[in-house]
């Protein structure tokens, strides 16, 4: 019987960190729900994925850090001190910025980064002027014992107009000048299907950086190779599923339309969604083509391609995000 892998296995952990290597994807930030940060999570699963991620990161010499997830945040009686509480203890406890074997957590200007996503989305039941995020921030970038970390805040892709998917709330806009990187979430709002949307998103992400510049804040668009939420709706949207493969990949074309147009618009980093994000089709990592016929979960193909085809294409493209080879817009294709 198939089952879903499972990154608590520190085999499976170090394979996927083995793979990142083999094809030249820099690292990860390894999510951390805030969920997780409630109560005593000294032997949590999360905190054993967590100690695996680190140790096949030094083995392989790849970049880790730490991102935080506000989705879980209750909309009263908690606040960001959980998140406070939680990085102390996983500098004093797990060493996260100073791991044992080679020193790989990621690094931006010399600081080690610290990831907070779902900040100034509307449909959230917390309220991001009440949460304490600006003492999070302080705390983040200026504690004396844990502090002395690049802050990247995770927002909406509308975040710099303040509309459609961003609450319409310029204190977004202060949260952003405090921090250090903006991660707007593009997931789901461009598609292959749509008639020159690499034109928009070209445009957003000119417009984008030049706000970051502006306004002294460093700036990284987020890409994915497609997205399918047919089979996690089923069970999160019942009478709302949505199609099998609804933003089709196209073998990879989307993928580097994306990837090559940040480039060409100005991006110097670029964040992937996801290494490992199976239930919403946005996975990297190596899947087979011949997967298994069922009439409960419905898969995406690899539209003809190799298992290792996201991988490949990453590690080009991060090549290509150095200089070491040009910039192109047509996906490349091995010999």
């Amino acid at each position: 019987k198939a089952r879903v892998f499972s990154s608590a296995d520190k085999s499976t952990v170090d394979l996927h960190f083995k793979w990142m290597k083999d094809y030249g994807v820099d690292g990860v930030f390894v999510q951390r729900f805030v969920d997780y940060t409630r109560g005593d999570q000294k032997n949590s699963v999360p905190n054993r994925i967590l100690e695996n991620a680190l140790e096949a990161a030094s083995k392989y010499d790849r970049a880790i850090a730490v991102m935080y997830d506000l989705s879980g945040l209750r909309r009263s009686g908690e606040d960001c001190s959980m998140i406070i509480e939680d990085w102390k203890r996983l500098v004093d406890n797990q060493k996260v910025t100073n791991q044992s074997g080679a020193k790989t957590y990621l690094h931006h200007n010399g600081k080690p980064v610290v990831a907070i996503w779902g900040v100034g989305f509307p449909d959230r039941p917390y309220n991001i002027r009440n949460i304490g995020m600006e003492r999070l921030i302080d705390f983040l970038q200026n504690d004396p014992v844990y502090g002395g970390c690049t802050v990247m805040l995770g927002v909406p892709t509308f975040w710099r107009t303040l509309e459609s998917d961003c609450m319409n709330d310029p204190y977004l806009h202060t949260l952003i000048r405090k921090a250090d990187i903006v991660l707007p979430w593009t997931i789901q709002r461009f598609s292959p299907l749509l008639h020159n949307d690499m034109d928009r998103f070209r445009d957003l992400v000119i417009g984008d950086i030049r706000w970051c510049e502006e306004n002294g804040v460093d700036y990284v668009p987020a890409v994915t190779p497609g997205f399918s939420w047919h089979n996690l709706s089923k069970l999160e949207f019942p009478d709302d599923v949505k199609p099998v493969g609804s933003i089709p990949r196209q073998g990879g074309r989307f993928y580097w339309q994306q990837l090559s147009t940040a480039m060409m618009a100005g991006a110097e980093m670029i964040y992937v969604a996801m290494f490992d994000e199976v239930d919403e089709g946005t996975a990297i990592f190596k899947c087979t083509g011949d997967h298994p016929v069922s009439d409960i979960a419905k898969f995406i193909d690899m539209d003809g391609q190799p298992s290792d085809h996201y991988l490949w294409l990453t590690g080009e493209a991060a090549r290509m995000l150095r200089k070491e080879i040009p910039l192109t817009f047509k996906m490349p294709v091995r010999n």
